[in-house]
Order: structure tokens, then C-alpha cells, then sequence
């Protein structure tokens, strides 16, 4: 059995909520872990409040912010100018806020045309660049590869072998079962020790619709149950045995999820978590 308090919360969830309200959602399902983002509320991480008064309804609530996700297009050198700036003010609210990781996302544009080799060497320049930065505030950057195809860095593998060049200890893999399930990451990947040691998040949702997997999209992602076609709980039972004992973090990106008013949000996470619980 997977305990309530190793479920976390992503606000991704229910971006209409405000933040005290957010964090009641997670404490009333005996969640102790929420993740923010900067892409919801006009890329505002803490609503226009101050860090300072973040981390106090946070602590009032009983819980801890364990990411910001994410900086985007970490890997793209035309970028690297605007990720910069960027990751110096996602750190030094992290440090605010007392958050331990930052999450980094590929670029993940169709009218990239670098090679995949490019691709690659640019990811392990990005991790050497960034790297002082986590290692000077002590906080980790946790790796998110994104599985469509038009992503330049789809495998768990590739991010954690780009880790292991850079020579950088801040970083860590963040495995997401969608994004697990549409690239190229075979399950026997998962069977490594070294590989879930590497493990610093776990993304969870589920895609309930019967299309093409092509066709899968962030708006499919919903609350994992029997119907999900992903069978992200099989993923996270093999994660258990080889184990991990890290967090699991609700992702659902779908409008059906974001929608719901907060009881009903919370009866539809306390299902979701009873359904994989059992992993």
C-alpha cells in the first residue's frame, strides 16, 4: 500500500483555487506535498503574494512546497539568455518559499530541427551551465523529459545519462507516467537500482479517452483510475518493487479536473488515490 502522505498535489490540478484553498485540498486528502507552477495566474508562481506570506499559509496548512514547475526550453542555446534570468528568480523564490527543487523542461517545439546528437550536447551544456546557480542555493533541478514527438529530450534515459556528463550532483530525473508512456523508455529501464536512486518526483495522471496515441495530448490527462489506458499504477507497482520511495504527484492537465469545485475535486483525488494505493 502507498501511504496518503507519499500522494502530492500539483496546482495544475485546480488552478482556480487560490492558494489557501489549494492547500486545504491536499491536507483534507492527508497529503503533506504541493508543487506551484508559473504557468497559471498570468505566470504568477504565488498569486502576487510575497514568498514570505506564501510559505506562512503553506506552514498554517501543514504542508510543503516540494517544486516550482517549471523552467521552460532549459535546453535551447537561443534561449539560454531568458533561462537564465529565469532561473535566478525561480531560485531565489524557492529559497523564499523553502522549496528544495525547481523543475526544467525541453524545449518541446515542432520548428526545432537540431539533430538529435545537438540536441543532446545542448541538454549537457544547459545542466553545466546551470549548475552553480542549484549548487550555490542548495537546491536540486529535477529533469522532466517530455514524451511527444516533437520533444528534444523524450527519454528518461537520455536525461539521466546528460546528467552523469555534466559532472553536476543537484540534478535529479523526474519520471511522469504520461510522458513515460508516449516515449521511448522501455519497462526494463525502471529495473536499474542506480536508475531509482536517480528518481527525484514521480508525475501522475491518466488518459481515459480511446484515440491514437499520437493523438494524446496534455487536455487528455485526468485522475488515474481502472480506465486509464496508460495503466499508470503498473508503472508505479514496478517503481515500488524496484524501490522507490519517493513522492507520486497528481498532474491532470484536463479541463474535466480543472473544472470541478473543491469537494468534488476532493472525492475525485481520495478515489483516484484509493484505486492506486493499491500499486
Amino acid at each position: 500500500m502507498i501511504e496518503s502522505k507519499r500522494f502530492a498535489l500539483n496546482r495544475i490540478a485546480a488552478p482556480a483555487l487560490g492558494l489557501a484553498e489549494f492547500f486545504e485540498v491536499a491536507t483534507e486528502l492527508g497529503m503533506s506535498s504541493v508543487e506551484l507552477r508559473n504557468d497559471i495566474r498570468d505566470g504568477s508562481v504565488t498569486d502576487g503574494l510575497k514568498g514570505t506570506e506564501v510559505l506562512r499559509l503553506a506552514k498554517a496548512a501543514g504542508v510543503r512546497i516540494i517544486t516550482i514547475n517549471a523552467l521552460q526550453q532549459f535546453n535551447l542555446p537561443s534561449a539560454r539568455t531568458k533561462a537564465l534570468d529565469e532561473l535566478k528568480r525561480l531560485l531565489a523564490l524557492c529559497r523564499e518559499i523553502e522549496c528544495p527543487a525547481l523543475v526544467l523542461c525541453p524545449n518541446n517545439r515542432p520548428e526545432d530541427v537540431r539533430t538529435p546528437e545537438q540536441k543532446y550536447r545542448d541538454t549537457v551544456e544547459a545542466l553545466k551551465t546551470y549548475a552553480p546557480l542549484f549548487s550555490a542555493e542548495g537546491i536540486l533541478g529535477y529533469i522532466e523529459p517530455l514524451g511527444f514527438g516533437i520533444s528534444s529530450l523524450s527519454s528518461a534515459e537520455t536525461a539521466l545519462r546528460a546528467i552523469g556528463e555534466s559532472g553536476a550532483s543537484c540534478y535529479r530525473v523526474l519520471i511522469d507516467t504520461f510522458h513515460s508512456y508516449l516515449g521511448p523508455d522501455k519497462p526494463e529501464f525502471f529495473k536499474n537500482p542506480a536508475v531509482i536512486g536517480k528518481i527525484g518526483l514521480v508525475h501522475i495522471s491518466g488518459v481515459d479517452a480511446r484515440i491514437a496515441k499520437s493523438e494524446f495530448a496534455d487536455a487528455h490527462r485526468v485522475l488515474p483510475g481502472a480506465a486509464d489506458v496508460m495503466q499508470s499504477a503498473t508503472l508505479m507497482a514496478q517503481l515500488e518493487r524496484e524501490g522507490y520511495r519517493g513522492l507520486y504527484s497528481f498532474e491532470p492537465f484536463s479541463s474535466e479536473v480543472q473544472s470541478m469545485g473543491k469537494k468534488e475535486l476532493v472525492e475525485a483525488l481520495r478515489a483516484s488515490m484509493n484505486f492506486l494505493a493499491k500499486a
